[in-house]
């Protein structure tokens, strides 16, 4: 992309940060991400350290602020909250430091469903706060499927909850589409190596433009294979740009999100 200027400009929702342990990542640093970001015309990349996700939220999610801290205008952090490590620690961190913005929670890694008495801290914390909640969820899993989402929005109506990857299979897809169509307060988000523009397009179709969010899950998957997924997608501009950064800026109030530097606007 040397010498070209990016056409759209995004907000990623959906990335982590560092080594993870259950296989190699070449480029896990912040650096890299932020150099990948240049070249994408990716404003903002809000994202949760492997390392909380997987072995200790406390130091992973130190580690998450350190990039914060590096890039303090290009990325944004998630609070990982796990359910058998302290959540209510985790919490306690999250509301005093203006450095996280969202909640982030794994389910499925963690093996504990989603809609246990261990989460219940968080949906509380953000239903009082506003502050948006991206969770994992995986069709047929027993701790997170998109149709377990439903007893959180009918629990906790005033929470915004991303469904990240959105089911990640195509039949994933469809169930996490019925369920946010079912409750507003249910965003999808797009990130996924079985993701297709069309199916990108069915979420825009039935549950509105704006509650679809661009995610990539990078350095699992590069940025920019998961951006031109939604650059290429069947899409009006309109809703592309929905997609692409205007729902993700309107999500993040509670603590809003870093502008843009690096490509000229």
């Amino acid at each position: 992309m040397i010498g070209r200027r990016p056409q759209y400009r995004s907000v990623d929702v959906h990335a982590h940060l560092g080594p993870y342990s259950l296989f190699f990542i070449p480029t896990p640093d912040a650096a890299t991400m932020v150099a990948v970001m240049d070249a994408t015309g990716t404003d903002v990349t809000v994202l949760a350290a492997n390392r909380a996700i997987q072995q200790d939220a406390h130091l992973g999610n130190s580690q998450s602020l350190a990039a914060v801290d590096a890039y303090p205008d290009r990325i944004a952090a998630y609070a990982v909250v796990n359910p058998w490590q302290d959540p209510e620690r985790e919490l306690t961190r999250l509301a005093d430091d203006a450095r996280f913005v969202g909640i982030k929670v794994h389910p499925s890694l963690h093996r504990y469903p989603v809609t246990g008495t261990r989460y219940a801290a968080v949906w509380k914390f953000a239903a009082e706060t506003g502050c948006p909640v991206l969770s994992h969820s995986e069709h047929r899993s027993p701790y997170d499927s998109p149709a377990m989402f439903r007893t959180v929005a009918e629990r906790y109506p005033g929470t915004s909850v991303i469904l990240g990857h959105a089911g990640i299979t195509p039949p994933g897809v469809d169930e996490a589409i019925e369920v946010a169509s079912r409750y507003e307060s249910l965003l999808l988000e797009v990130c996924g190596s079985h993701m297709t523009g069309p199916l990108i397009r069915s979420m825009v179709d039935q549950i509105g433009s704006d509650r679809v969010l661009f995610g990539s899950d990078f350095p699992f998957i590069d940025q920019r294979m998961s951006l031109g997924r939604v650059v290429c997608a069947p899409l009006t501009e309109g809703q592309r740009q929905d997609v692409l950064s205007g729902n993700a800026r309107k999500l993040f109030r509670w603590r809003p999100l870093p502008g843009g530097r690096g490509v000229d606007q």
